[in-house]
């Protein structure tokens, strides 16, 4: 047996808690072509300068203008607001993005809790392996 269960364990933790926490909050690459309008892609561009989806990779310098190839809106009068669903999360608004910090620190928590479980069964097992060889 030896160290067999502790990594085994040790891995199974790393495996179902590790690559999900990821994959949950992936966010895709965007393109100039997920966008209908320059501002949008502008508006995507300011959130984060660093410029991590290469929207401002057109032929010209880099002048932190993003996809100068689609066409701009034009200046339109006043746009009356679209009234908002009655329904809640029914009608399609509310809800979150993501996780909340409790829950996070929850999914730690069992995680850890989980490998001291483990760990706590190894030593057991140990000491009563150690014990019926004394006897």
């Amino acid at each position: 047996m030896g160290i067999r269960t502790p990594f085994v364990a040790a891995v199974t933790v790393v495996l179902a808690t590790g690559p999900l926490a990821g994959a949950a909050h992936a966010r895709a690459d965007l393109n100039c072509s997920d966008f209908a309008f320059q501002e949008d892609a502008q508006a995507e561009f300011n959130r984060n300068p660093l410029d991590p989806n290469r929207l401002d990779e057109d032929q010209g310098p880099d002048d932190g203008i993003a996809c100068e190839v689609l066409p701009r809106r034009g200046s339109t009068g006043v746009t009356a607001a679209t009234p908002l669903p009655t329904r809640g999360v029914q009608g399609g608004v509310g809800g979150s993005a993501g996780p909340a910090d409790f829950e996070q620190a929850l999914g730690m928590g069992l995680a850890l809790g989980a490998l001291a479980l483990t760990a706590a069964h190894v030593a057991l097992r140990r000491r009563d392996a150690a014990g019926s060889r004394r006897n």
